[in-house]
């Protein structure tokens, strides 16, 4: 059977209205408004044909005591044998439909969620709890389709009981009168129980969410719990806030199991008083026998259109509370482009500046930036790849005389390629995790390995480029996670590639062939590094030399190392020598969550547990 298979993620999702629960909901029903409507129509026609069934039941019943055993009554049969195979066709052919729009307004939120959380930046975690953001895809978004999965029941169970109520009134007027009148009031009990349900519901998602955060936290965070003897406190937290949601659990399915047990008593209590009615008016002569089961197979009938109205209200309710949650994320602000870039695209080989430091990179020039603090020069480096526009506002950095806040923030990314000191790897497989923009030959892949000197990290990963690795890289040690983040940034080839401390967690033998070899491939393509290390320093074409965020001395490292005392740029040239010199009597500071390797770059000597970092950082 040819199935029609729909591609996602969407193109554009679009941009949703965050007003409100509803707004949200109806700006979703009108995105796949065209499947929404065959759906529906669908729905009614299987309802429809539900609906007349126990209408030609009840006349092919009368005919056949009238006529007995003949041609009108095989007319009849045949008639409900046609309905028959509508109502089946229809039901197969909308449940499709159905499960199409669950999962377009499913898998449309949690793009919208994705694109958000790629947009905003560090301050997606600012704001919220990450366990709000995994629910938002996890749950949340599943519960907004399901609205759209029953519309299409909902509208059909509408449209029957309007046709059987217009025939049991014409039928007997008194019994039509406590069909017509008597659904209404068990759906009005019902409904009593929703709004403590939803209450219940908001407070089981909430308890839910927290518990997610800790214990992404704790997981996260193990092996610092582990150094400080604090796993106790933690689980004891953990099972605490656990018991939190097995209470609200417990709460929100006891109001369901009232609402469920209602749903079979009352359409049942309300089918026995339509039959006693029914008998009781064909004794008397007032309907005739296949008229009684018609009225008995309306009433059975009518407890379905019920029982999804009921259900319509579950989901409307879930969907409100998750369409809450989803907007909270939705808002968030990104921390760069939340206003288009409209400024016009600076041509290829444009100088970009960081005015308050005076960090000037020339086209094609290999250059070194280094500092008392090292915290003082990363900073420097990450403005210069635009992160924060609100943070960055007062530091301005230009683009061939463009300030980057005023250029499209996705021409940016392309040009500069910022990888920081703390590497962040992604589950997956390991030759798709190194080629983030797609589109390199395998040879090109281990050539930017060969530069990072990480042909180690092919033996310990299984199967090698198409081997996977695990969540965060947690298989490799720190300085191979650190060379495979390096692979990665170098295999972008962007115009402007800045890199943070790359060589920090590895030995000096390592160090010194990544120097000598990143030198070389970057040779004639703008390239910061940030770094103290005399083997990556006698490697670049000029070295910034930075104090109080300022650049107050740059030239060659054999130059500054040279250069005589006694004048202003000596003395500065002395204080570098100084920051130079510290960095070959001392080890390097590890990064916050890297560990540092032996001369034969496995095995970890220190460690510490990383924060999550913000993938949205360039490449690291």
């Amino acid at each position: 059977m040819l199935v029609t298979v729909r591609p996602l993620p969407l193109p554009d999702p679009g941009t949703p209205p965050l007003t409100g629960p509803g707004a949200l909901l109806w700006w979703l029903a009108r995105r796949q408004w065209g499947i929404l409507t065959i759906a529906v129509l669908l729905g009614m026609v299987t309802f429809g044909c539900q609906a007349v069934m126990p209408y030609v039941l009840g006349r092919a019943l009368d005919e056949g005591l009238t006529e007995g055993f003949g041609a009108v009554l095989l007319g009849w049969a045949a008639v409900m044998l046609g309905i028959g195979v509508v109502q089946v066709a229809a039901a197969a052919v909308g449940h499709r439909f159905d499960i199409e729009n669950w999962l377009r307004a499913a898998f449309t939120t949690s793009q919208l969620v994705g694109d958000t959380v790629a947009r905003s930046g560090h301050t997606i975690t600012d704001e919220l709890p990450t366990g709000e953001v995994v629910s938002a895809v996890a749950s949340d978004a599943l519960r907004v389709g399901e609205v759209y999965a029953i519309a299409a029941r909902f509208a059909g169970s509408l449209m029957a009981y309007a046709v059987v109520a217009g025939i049991m009134l014409s039928t007997s007027f008194q019994l039509g009168l406590v069909v017509v009148l008597g659904l209404p009031v068990v759906a009005g009990i019902l409904a009593f129980l929703v709004k403590p349900l939803q209450q219940r519901q908001a407070a089981q998602r909430e308890a839910s969410g927290r518990l997610t955060t800790l214990g992404a936290d704790t997981v996260s965070g193990l092996r610092i719990l582990r150094g400080i003897g604090g796993e106790k406190v933690f689980t004891d937290r953990y099972r605490t806030q656990s018991q939190d949601v097995r209470r609200t659990g417990v709460r929100v399915a006891t109001t369901q199991s009232y609402l469920d047990a209602l749903q079979v008593l009352l359409p049942g209590l309300f089918v026995a008083l339509v039959l006693y009615l029914g008998a009781h008016a064909a004794v008397r002569g007032e309907i005739s026998p296949g008229q009684l089961v018609a009225f008995y197979g309306y009433a059975a009938f009518l407890s379905w259109p019920l029982q999804i109205a009921t259900q319509t209200l579950q989901a409307t309710t879930r969907a409100h509370v998750a369409a809450k949650k989803l907007i909270k994320v939705l808002s968030v602000v990104p921390a760069t482009g939340a206003t288009p870039g409209t400024a016009s695209t600076p041509p290829a080989g444009s100088v970009l500046v960081d005015d308050a430091s005076g960090v000037e990179l020339a086209p094609g020039r290999v250059v070194a930036l280094v500092s008392v603090d090292p915290d003082e020069s990363a900073r420097i480096a990450t403005r210069m790849g635009r992160f924060d526009d609100v943070a960055e506002a007062g530091t301005p950095v230009h683009l061939g005389g463009v300030r980057l806040a005023d250029l499209d923030k996705d021409v940016v990314r392309e040009r500069i390629v910022v990888a920081e000191a703390t590497p962040h790897l992604f589950s997956g497989v390991l030759g798709e995790e190194l080629d983030v923009r797609g589109g390199n030959l395998e040879a090109e892949l281990m050539r930017a390995i060969m530069i990072a000197d990480a042909h180690d990290v092919l033996d310990s990963v299984p199967d090698g480029l198409a081997g996977d690795l695990p969540e965060k890289g947690r298989s490799l040690s720190g300085g191979q996670r650190q060379r495979v983040a390096l692979a990665r940034a170098i295999l972008t080839d962007p115009e402007i590639l800045i890199l943070i401390e790359p060589t920090s967690a590895v030995d000096a033998h390592t160090e010194a062939r990544i120097a000598e070899r990143l030198a070389e491939v970057r040779r004639g393509r703008t390239t910061l590094v940030v770094t103290a290390s005399p083997l990556v320093l006698d490697h670049v074409d000029d070295v910034l030399f930075v104090e109080d965020g300022r650049v107050v001395t740059h030239g060659t490292h054999r130059e500054l190392l040279h250069r005589p005392r006694g004048a202003h740029q000596g003395e500065q040239a002395a204080r570098y020598r100084a920051v130079v010199g510290r960095s070959m009597d001392e080890p390097a500071a590890t990064p916050p969550g890297e560990v540092t390797e032996d001369t034969h770059g496995t095995a970890p000597l220190t460690s510490s547990s990383p924060e999550l970092s913000d993938a949205s950082k360039g490449v690291s």
